[in-house]
């Protein structure tokens, strides 16, 4: 009999077989052109892991967040740029899956699940981040239709993806702003158009661009749940998931920078033999596969909360801020192991130290952590 475990196993086989073949070799070469991996996102198709988290009478392969996080770990540990562009994509899914009508589900999940579909969510703006209240775009009601009007920045997959589940504001009055923010499934077409790709320090090969919508007609039937006014709480529901991956991908560059160290660690000599022979290298050595094991397991609690459909903003949260902190010090720690050598791109724990910092920003910054943590450590202490 063929248990949970096993098929999770089989996955993760798999993930790893294909990281080792098709991600190592490429990944420094692309990171450097920043170049968009296209025949990956094939690979990905194939694999299914646009589908990885949709339940499977969607066609998703319906898995648990626990494997999903580990599929990212696993991922990461090499290189973080391809996660994001299935990540972003399973948030909007979430969002669907969670919270649409079950005729959205129909029309929209088996195409997410193919990857025919494919894209993210439009949340922040030029003057909205953290502060998901604050955006300014509009949807305003126009017979069976919405038109929607405004900009969004640092999209992921705003230029390669072709759907993206928008936040907008159909009720600018409302009080408490949340009751006024609605959330549609916007499919690229006229007045939906990429304003610029966006350069970065670290994450590069998936698209991060500006979005704008002028006059964007989009039919009431996109409207996420079929009623207004739901928008805030259907993004705060799928960002527990957004939150468990960018933990996940945290655990594994902190333990990928870790296994680079130590394997470099092992091969530099110094004074007549390894650096990992001297007390130096061997505490920062210790340090960094703690934070990493530690990591990996408050990840592992975040998604078992996930997956009993419990409340897991507290356990997402630790884990988001934890171990996105742990990939940020373990990059900078390895860098130190490397010496001279970690600034040369020939190596890749420079690409990890570029990286790691997103992790610290992206899907509510670490700041932002810290204030949901402890709200919540006061309310279950009530």
């Amino acid at each position: 009999m063929t248990t949970d475990k096993d098929i999770e196993q089989q996955v993760l086989t798999t993930i790893d077989k294909w990281v080792e073949k098709e991600l190592r070799p490429i990944a420094r070469e692309f990171d450097q052109a920043d170049q968009y991996p296209t025949e990956l996102v094939e690979q990905m198709k194939a694999l299914g892991l646009f589908g990885a988290t949709i339940d499977e009478q969607y066609g998703g392969l319906g898995l648990s967040a626990s494997t999903y996080a580990k599929i990212v770990s696993r991922i990461c540990e090499v290189w973080m740029a391809p996660s994001g562009i299935f990540n972003s994509h399973l948030i909007m899914a979430s969002c669907v899956q969670r919270a649409g009508t079950e005729e959205q589900k129909t029309r929209f999940l088996p195409r997410f699940a193919t990857g025919e579909l494919r894209g993210g969510i439009g949340l922040t703006e030029p003057d909205a981040g953290s502060d998901l209240q604050s955006i300014r775009m509009v949807a305003r009601k126009a017979g069976d239709d919405y038109v929607i009007n405004g900009t969004k920045t640092w999209i992921s997959n705003g230029i390669n993806g072709n759907c993206l589940a928008v936040l907008t504001k159909t009720d600018p009055n409302a009080d408490p702003r949340h009751r006024g923010m609605s959330l549609f499934l916007c499919e690229k077409g006229e007045g939906f158009t990429v304003g610029k790709k966006l350069k970065k320090l670290g994450y590069r090969s998936i698209d991060s661009a500006e979005l704008i919508f002028d006059d964007f007609h989009v039919s009431a039937n996109n409207l996420i749940g079929g009623e207004e006014g739901l928008g805030f709480a259907q993004v705060a529901g799928g960002l527990e998931l957004g939150r468990i991956n960018i933990a996940a991908r945290g655990a594994g560059m902190a333990k990928g920078a870790t296994d680079m160290a130590l394997a470099y660690a092992m091969e530099r000599k110094t004074f007549g033999k390894p650096i990992a022979e001297h007390q130096a290298i061997q505490l920062k050595l210790a340090e960094m596969s703690t934070r990493a094991a530690a990591a990996a397991l408050l990840v592992e609690q975040a998604a078992i909360k996930y997956d009993q459909k419990e409340r897991c903003d507290l356990e997402a949260g630790q884990a988001k801020f934890f171990a996105s902190e742990s990939a940020v010090q373990n990059s900078l720690d390895a860098m130190r192991v490397f010496g001279g050598y970690s600034y040369s791109p020939e190596y890749e724990i420079e690409r990890f130290y570029r990286d790691a910092p997103l992790l610290c920003i992206g899907e509510g910054t670490n700041e932002i952590q810290r204030m949901i943590i402890a709200k919540q450590m006061v309310s279950r202490a009530r």
